[in-house]
């Protein structure tokens, strides 16, 4: 007998295979066009200054990052190379403005590289002072075991997979849920020539 899937937390849509292939191909070209004006980088943890496991960039107004000194917070320039972030593409701007058009548009737009082995530990969103806007993402490449429980990090959790054009938002409760990816599981999608996973996440920070 079929295992039926657990409802997902209050809070959390999940709209699988949003983006039709074509669709991702395109998607991809824009972050790549953005990626050449604000390269990946590797951000490392407050005060320990241990790098974190994935490589990132930002889009928008604001982009988040994070280093030994100055810890977690959102700035207009990217760390590196002091230009301003690139504009959001004008698809995910689309994207947030269709599902929740009573919402102010994103001003960050973070930009995750996953290789085969990457993960990231549980954690909340809270480096913006607006808490109520959905947190809203998109996957790209190989799927993913994504993991949430609740807004304490004991809280029980629960896992599921997310794969390439998969469209997920954190809304109302789960806000501020405590969230992860526990693998990539490599060789699931040909999107990206070298594998690995995208993952691209709109927040309005203020």
């Amino acid at each position: 007998m079929a295992k039926v899937p657990k409802p997902l937390p209050d809070g959390v849509i999940h709209h699988p295979g949003f983006y039709p292939r074509e669709a991702q191909q395109s998607l991809l070209a824009d972050v790549r066009a953005g990626v050449a004006a604000a390269p990946l980088y590797v951000p490392t943890m407050p005060r320990t200054g241990k790098p974190l496991s994935v490589r990132m960039t930002n889009f928008g107004t604001l982009g988040w990052v994070s280093d030994k000194d100055g810890g977690y917070r959102y700035q207009p320039r990217h760390p590196v190379t002091g230009n301003f972030w690139p504009p959001i593409p004008k698809e995910l701007q689309r994207l947030s403005h269709d599902l929740f058009p009573d919402e102010q548009p994103p001003q960050a737009c973070l930009v995750n590289f996953y290789t085969d082995d990457a993960k990231m530990g549980l954690h909340q969103d809270s480096d913006e002072t607006n808490r109520t806007a959905p947190v809203l993402s998109v996957s790209l490449g190989n799927a993913c075991l994504f993991r949430i429980g609740g807004t304490a990090r004991n809280d029980p959790t629960q896992s599921f997979r997310l794969e390439s054009g998969d469209v997920m938002a954190l809304t109302g409760p789960a806000r501020d849920a405590y969230h992860g990816v526990d693998r990539i599981y490599p060789d699931t999608n040909d999107l990206l020539r070298d594998g690995g996973r995208l993952n691209l996440t709109l927040r309005r920070v203020r």
